[in-house]
């Protein structure tokens, strides 16, 4: 049967203030050409066991990681630190290129929804290339196998030893989606055990609060407007995670916790992005503490699109990500060299 496409929009709004909606929303204009033909692609693989989501999500991971590495050499090792596998990734210069960062490391902690590995290659590799710095990115163990806080010991396992050869300020942490919840939840820990925090923050496209969902998660998918969408229960989105841990706990949702002093922090999200409200209101959260938080919102593009090498706007993203870190790990005036 064919699929009956409205042509039309409509809005009503219930008595519990609910709104049904339709709304006919064309590509935008304002993207690249590249980013407009991912909005015209089909949802993929939905409704998958986890085998199967983590054995896709590994290839797809090894094919977008080999992507990367063509635009932005580097080198990749597999290791061991603090008893923690990580990969250990080291950027590949031009002979006439500015000398690495031999006093710098950045920790990147993937992406993948807590249960598997959508990031360790595709989010290290482009900054590494262009902050010329050592990235580490933790294989942290994945849920329901291993829920919170699990993660969060074993990146900061990884944190403490990495303290051993680096300066704080010279350290610094960043994840995506799961490594951006991550990312905040690390933070806060490290504050609680009295632990020197890293010299700055990347969190592209998380969320701070497990006990109620932003507005944009009832509009958008993963792939932003394409794919199913289970209506909003009102309930948590990752029980797995969560395990019997209250879904306030300052730790697990860093809404709850204390963040004044917090580093610098880069906020990166986009505009069809399921996370886009969670984003902006842990945002918000870290602006009330006095922290210097900025925040960078892509037009028309959905969850973690800096995913795809391919995509100027990717690319844009890797370039304000690597400034920012370069920035603050490097001394404001230094700039990114």
């Amino acid at each position: 049967m064919a699929q009956q496409v409205p042509e039309a929009n409509s809005s009503v709004v219930d008595a519990n203030g609910t709104a049904h909606v339709t709304r006919v929303v064309p590509v935008p204009s304002t993207l690249s050409p590249e980013a407009q033909a991912t909005l015209r692609r089909g949802a993929g693989a939905e409704n998958q066991t986890l085998a199967e989501r983590r054995s896709s999500t590994d290839a797809w991971q090894t094919r977008a990681g080999e992507a990367s590495r063509a635009v932005y050499p580097v080198t990749i090792d597999s290791m061991t630190i603090a008893g923690v596998p990580v990969r250990n990734v080291l950027p590949i210069l031009p002979l006439d290129a500015t000398p690495a960062h031999p006093d710098w490391v950045l920790i990147n902690v993937h992406g993948g929804g807590f249960n598997s590995d959508s990031g360790s290659f595709t989010e290290s590799i482009p900054i590494a290339n262009l902050t010329r710095t050592r990235v580490v990115s933790v294989l942290y163990r994945l849920a329901p196998e291993h829920p919170f806080p699990a993660a969060v010991d074993d990146t900061i396992a990884v944190y403490r030893e990495l303290l051993k050869s680096y300066k704080p300020s010279h350290i610094g942490l960043y994840g995506t989606s799961a490594g951006a919840i991550l990312t905040a939840e690390v933070a806060v820990r490290l504050r609680q055990l009295g632990v020197p925090l890293p010299g700055a923050l990347g969190i592209f496209s998380g969320l701070g609060d497990f006990s109620q969902e932003g507005d944009s998660r009832a509009i958008f998918s993963l792939r932003g407007l394409t794919g199913s969408l289970p209506l909003p229960d009102g309930k948590s989105h990752d029980t797995s995670y969560l395990g019997s841990t209250d879904a306030k706990d300052p730790v697990l949702s860093p809404m709850y916790a204390d963040l004044r002093g917090m580093p610098p922090t880069l906020f990166i999200t986009s505009e069809r992005d399921m996370l886009l409200s969670d984003t902006t209101i842990l945002h918000r959260a870290f602006l009330r503490h006095g922290v210097d938080a900025r925040l960078v919102v892509f037009d028309g593009l959905p969850h973690a699109f800096w995913n795809d090498v391919s995509l100027p706007e990717s690319k844009e993203a890797y370039g304000m990500m690597a400034e920012f870190f370069s920035q603050e790990l490097g001394g404001k005036a230094a700039g990114a060299k």
